[in-house]
């Protein structure tokens, strides 16, 4: 019956999916908020662009399920909260999961519910925490049918890259992400590799459990664009994008432009051309 939820995340004709993650506020990070002050309009924006799927928290999440009739996006429910994001951390690191996260997620009618991997440089204890938040959903998620996403995140050294700086090295993804598969992951969500040209190495280790791809920080159209791209013809099964979306000066534009990659196999210049943007 888990195949029901993923149906509602997957596109019937493409069998991708794009998630637009806007659930930033949960982790108390000031510069998350840009583009998402007004939540209402935010989701109220995406929704008309019409992704697949959007992806809010608990609180945020009535935005979404609120609006009548059945074509609007999926919800991707997010289940934990942290505090590692700041480019000052604060003296104690944390990973908290939301109580009764899959209750929760079936009152709310989502399709799926994501929780974080964390591996941070110095830090075991918040990936013990992650660990133990996935040990305590999966069971929940195999019970109800729910589809659980892992979203593992391999960190730079916050001396070196503090705020949300993620490591595109494809060695340390691939263990975090065949962690997350063995751990009973559904979808994972994994960031990028440096190299466009090795994710494939991530999709292989990943095996049949499909990969969509994070957006990370904030980067120009035409290189999100062609990266998108690029991770697609990889092997990616789609995109999970949050500020390059909606911090974007026309979000329904790179919606639709990010889509026409993602389910009709446009180019990266095709794409372009839907927010303006000319060779």
């Amino acid at each position: 019956m888990k195949t029901y939820k993923l149906n509602r995340l997957f596109n019937r004709n493409s069998g991708n999916c794009f998630d637009v993650a806007i659930d930033h506020g949960f982790f108390n990070e000031h510069s998350f908020l840009s583009g998402i002050e007004n939540i209402q309009k935010a989701v109220s924006i995406l929704v008309d662009a019409g992704p697949d799927a959007i992806q809010l928290t608990l609180g945020q999440a009535q935005y979404l399920q609120a609006i009548p009739g059945k074509e609007k996006p999926a919800l991707v429910l997010r289940t934990d909260v942290a505090n590692v994001y700041g480019k000052e951390l604060p003296r104690a690191l944390f990973s908290r999961m939301i109580a009764d996260p899959v209750e929760q997620a079936l009152r709310l009618d989502a399709a799926c519910v994501v929780v974080n991997l964390f591996s941070i440089p110095g830090e075991p204890e918040v990936t013990d925490q992650c660990i133990q938040n996935i040990l305590q959903i999966k069971p929940l998620c195999e019970r109800y049918a729910m589809p659980l996403m892992v979203e593992p995140l391999v960190f730079r050294p916050n001396t070196q890259a503090g705020g949300y700086m993620v490591d595109g090295d494809p060695q340390k993804i691939i263990s975090l992400v065949r962690q997350g598969v063995e751990l009973g992951a559904d979808i994972i969500k994994a960031d990028p590799t440096d190299n466009v040209n090795d994710y494939h190495r991530i999709i292989e280790i990943a095996g049949n459990i499909p990969v969509l791809v994070r957006g990370g920080g904030k980067a120009s159209d035409r290189e999100i664009l062609e990266r998108t791209y690029g991770l697609m013809k990889q092997g990616a099964r789609g995109i999970v994008y949050g500020r390059n979306v909606i911090q974007h000066h026309d979000p329904p534009g790179m919606t639709r432009a990010l889509m026409a990659i993602v389910h009709h196999d446009a180019s990266a210049v095709e794409a372009a051309a839907l927010i303006g943007i000319k060779e």
